[in-house]
């Protein structure tokens, strides 16, 4: 099944980032493979499935009202690659955005400690469960690369079919909801 929230009657949506043939990691160079390895893995999202990054963006400039609720398994990479480009797209400042995703690192000993807990597994060393933190210059070289590339991660968001109407919606409603 789709989990709790379906069984609640809220609308699920599944759209992996990760193609099934596993991820192709793109080129970075060693100056950003020696900042964070995720970075790749972030740039790859991108490249692989595409196409799912954006609907997940359609799908939340398309709802007329409500809560939505963005997920993936430890709710940081995958979740922190389009909330940024959400929050991105409508205007939040970039130090906020960073911000926000480097917050999820104060849940990283409480996530491994409930997936060890249920598969009976030892917890991870400190240095590796620090390895699964995020940190806030990893979304910043993210965007500085989306920058880079594609003029911002609006720019992405359009090479890859977003809309100027979708976008315009987008905005209308997390600023309306957000004032």
């Amino acid at each position: 099944g789709l989990g709790a929230l379906a069984d609640a009657g809220v609308p699920v949506h599944r759209l992996s980032f990760i193609p099934e043939t596993g991820i192709a990691l793109p080129e970075t160079g060693d100056a950003h493979a020696a900042l964070d390895p995720m970075l790749g893995h972030y740039l790859a999202y991108l490249e692989g499935r595409g196409e799912y990054v954006v609907d997940g963006v359609r799908r939340i400039a398309a709802l007329d009202s409500g809560t939505t609720v963005v997920h993936c398994a430890a709710g940081k990479d995958r979740t922190g690659v389009l909330v940024a480009l959400v929050c991105a797209a409508v205007g939040v400042p970039r130090e906020e955005i960073t911000a926000d995703y480097a917050l999820s690192a104060t849940r990283i000993d409480a996530l491994f400690e409930k997936w060890t807990t249920a598969s009976g597994e030892p917890m991870p060393p400190a240095d590796e469960l620090d390895r699964h933190r995020p940190r806030a210059e990893v979304m910043a070289e993210f965007l500085r690369l989306l920058d880079e590339r594609h003029g911002g991660p609006v720019g992405w968001l359009q090479e890859n079919g977003l809309t100027d109407d979708e976008l315009a919606r987008l905005r209308a409603r997390l600023r309306e909801e957000g004032a």
